[in-house]
């Protein structure tokens, strides 16, 4: 991928997803890029793709792409089709507490435009040494929450957030931790991401650890909607769940 002059490429590593039935817009959402020996994903929340209790089901998403690394206002739509004869394309994990609310979809390299430009998250952006990452760390979640994002140069915003529970603690026994942040709709499926020295050579000029998928805020069921706030903290699930996704097929 060619340098890209001025612009972090954090922020070329997140995609803005809209969601069809057919021609008919239904949702925004967050995701981003994530490539594998040569194969190139992308990654989202699994309930952006379908969702049973909201009755969402789209039959594609559509992405938008830089064509142009000297006039980042140019972009392009690329569409990705959810379905093929009846099946469908994504992947989706699940663990011991049940399913994981993370989805990505491998993209036809070739059927790219050739002038596209995007970074990508790799396994070496993957972090092994989970007590190294304290609670109260420092995160960004990068997104287009409520859709909005800079529309002259195609580009999304970050949210600042921190480690809210014992990262490598599976909350309450599921496959997520937490994080304290201010959060809206259209950010799920976002990369939750910690800076890194940047002599992490092998990071490349992408010197960010992914440490989660963000999924959707959590709140407390005896809540007095009246009399109480809203909890802030939001679940991201641990980000590891991508070398299962990914490694066979």
């Amino acid at each position: 991928m060619p340098p890209i002059p001025m612009i972090e490429p954090i922020l070329l590593a997140a995609a803005r997803i809209c969601t069809f039935d057919g021609a008919r817009a239904l949702t925004n959402a967050s995701g981003f890029f994530f490539e594998r020996e040569g194969r190139l994903f992308l990654v989202t929340s699994r309930h952006v793709l379908v969702d049973q209790p909201s009755r969402h089901f789209p039959d594609r998403i559509e992405i938008e792409l830089h064509i142009d690394a000297g006039n980042m206002a140019r972009s392009t739509g690329f569409s990705i089709p959810l379905y093929r004869n009846g099946k469908s394309l994504w992947r989706q994990g699940s663990d011991r507490a049940g399913a994981i609310d993370v989805a990505l979809i491998e993209l036809n390299r070739t059927a790219l435009p050739p002038t596209a430009v995007w970074r990508a998250f790799t396994p070496a952006h993957l972090s092994a040494d989970l007590d190294r990452i304290e609670v109260g760390s420092s995160l960004l979640v990068v997104g287009f929450p409520l859709g909005f994002h800079d529309t002259l140069h195609h580009m999304p915003v970050v949210r600042q957030a921190g480690i809210a529970s014992s990262f490598g603690l599976r909350f309450q026994g599921e496959g997520y931790f937490l994080t304290d942040a201010r959060t809206h709709r259209g950010i799920s499926g976002a990369p939750v991401v910690m800076r890194v020295a940047d002599d992490h050579a092998v990071l490349g000029d992408l010197p960010w650890m992914l440490l989660g998928v963000h999924s959707a805020r959590l709140d407390v069921g005896t809540r007095d909607l009246k009399m109480d706030e809203a909890l802030g903290l939001n679940c991201a699930w641990y980000a590891d769940i991508l070398m299962t996704l990914t490694g066979c097929g």
